[in-house]
């Protein structure tokens, strides 16, 4: 089921959809990132913000498409195409982990500074939008209520960051993963800790019996974690069996599950929590 906005409205953003009872999702062309949305009696539920203050306002008037109920929003990390847009949902509860609100206030303004500078087209939709960390925090889990309807957010270990956070509807078995999957593209390892994130998967597989939402792409099930698991864990082998043999990352590179450049930041920031550096 797809829903449109109102006359006028381009499908530059592509549309809602709703992929199980009052519970959907919403693909963007600007970094592909995927939101979600959970509607309950009184509530409703936003994973995901988007890139900036004004991309937040353009996602809070399509959410209205769907429902007038109450906002909650939940961040699934810090990075700032899923929570840069906080501010323009405010007063609302915004949820995330404890480290997704301390990386918010310790190094947004830096990443802001660096997109104006790589987009200076854009530069004071970045500069300009006011950083807005989560203003509830969990550490492991936590359960919110839209009426009828509870949603579980997990962090089940570190993985693409060191906050991420996954969003449950068990009512329908819909997880929303964020960036621990990405479909269309390898994993984004930059601020990774690649020999976590197999461990970390493997306890979302525990509730991942039905679709599941990317933080980009398209919806994915089970079998599609389990590769991503199984590449995940291979590059983790890789890089514990070359660096006891006393190989460098590079000596791993040409035996990667991923492309180069991937495997390459991939196996980098192996290597120094192997050698104790994250």
């Amino acid at each position: 089921m797809s829903l449109y906005g109102p006359p006028g409205t381009t499908r530059a953003s592509r549309a809602w959809r709703e992929i199980a009872d009052k519970v959907y999702m919403r693909r963007y062309v600007d970094f592909n990132v995927t939101v979600g949305l959970v509607v309950g009696s009184h509530s409703a539920l936003l994973v995901d913000t988007r890139g900036s203050a004004r991309q937040g306002r353009e996602l809070l008037g399509e959410v209205r498409w769907i429902t007038n109920n109450n906002l909650l929003v939940a961040n699934t990390h810090h990075h700032y195409d899923h929570s840069f847009g906080n501010h323009a949902f405010l007063p609302s509860e915004i949820w995330g982990h404890e480290q997704c609100a301390e990386r918010i206030r310790n190094d947004a303004r830096t990443t802001q500074l660096a997109l104006a500078a790589a987009m200076p087209e854009l530069a004071y939709e970045y500069t300009d939008t006011p950083l807005t960390p989560p203003s509830k925090t969990i550490r492991d889990t936590a359960t919110v209520e839209l009426g009828g309807r509870p949603v579980e957010l997990t962090h089940f270990g570190r993985g693409h960051t060191d906050n991420d956070l996954v969003v449950v509807v068990p009512d329908v078995h819909v997880v929303f993963a964020g960036d621990l999957i990405e479909q269309g593209g390898p994993p984004s390892f930059e601020d990774s800790y690649p020999l976590d994130w197999p461990g970390t998967l493997g306890r979302m597989l525990d509730v991942a019996d039905g679709p599941v939402v990317p933080g980009h792409g398209e919806v994915v099930l089970r079998s599609f974690i389990e590769g991503q698991l199984a590449d995940l864990s291979a590059l983790a082998q890789l890089a514990r069996r070359v660096r006891f043999d006393g190989g460098s990352f590079t000596d791993a590179l040409p035996l990667s599950p991923f492309p180069a450049t991937a495997a390459r930041v991939a196996l980098q920031r192996a290597f120094m929590q192997l050698g104790g550096e994250l």
